[in-house]
């Protein structure tokens, strides 16, 4: 069972050009005390062939995290076109939203990207170089793919909740043993 579950991804702007900055609302439940932050990334996939090409858009922090529902907005930059091979430019790939507890991901989700021009010319005659004013993208947000890790919460690998259910369970022993 999770610490952190993930309530809802608003991703702005889904349909836009290439070169528009991301900007995600993210909400979230935290259902045990963290002792360190968050990492939330975002990596735009640039090639189907290599991880090599992955972009990491941008890298945050988020903490501390008190129990309850958490939100924030999390803004990265587009990716670098000169980074993403050519031949996969124009094509369907994926953005990914990770988010990890000392250094391990518990969460991944993807959203496929579509990238191409609006212009039926353009569509139909894609030019070799490309002209980026006239590049968009549009990230599929309403049909998310969400993967799910389990990891260790605390500092001994023990899952916290695990921990809380035992005590419960002591409490519930003895306030039985002394009636």
């Amino acid at each position: 069972m999770s610490v952190v579950n993930i309530l809802n991804v608003q991703v702005y702007d889904a349909q836009t050009l290439f070169t528009t900055p991301f900007r995600l609302d993210i909400k979230f439940e935290c259902i045990s005390e963290l002792k360190e932050d968050l990492e939330w990334k975002l990596i735009y996939v640039s090639s189907a062939q290599s991880e090599e090409h992955d972009q990491v858009l941008d890298s945050i922090m988020v903490g501390p995290v008190p129990v309850g529902v958490n939100q924030f907005t999390f803004e990265a930059d587009a990716p670098n076109l000169g980074l993403i091979p050519p031949a996969e430019l124009l094509d369907v790939t994926v953005l990914l939203l990770t988010c990890s507890y000392r250094g391990k991901e518990f969460v991944r989700i993807g959203y496929y990207v579509n990238v191409g021009y609006l212009d039926e010319e353009l569509k139909e005659n894609p030019p070799a170089t490309p002209i980026v004013d006239k590049l968009y993208r549009n990230v599929l947000a309403d049909k998310p793919k969400v993967t799910r890790y389990s990891i260790p919460w605390d500092s001994n690998g023990e899952d916290p909740l695990m921990h809380e259910h035992q005590m419960a369970e002591q409490m519930t022993s003895t306030t039985s043993m002394s009636m």
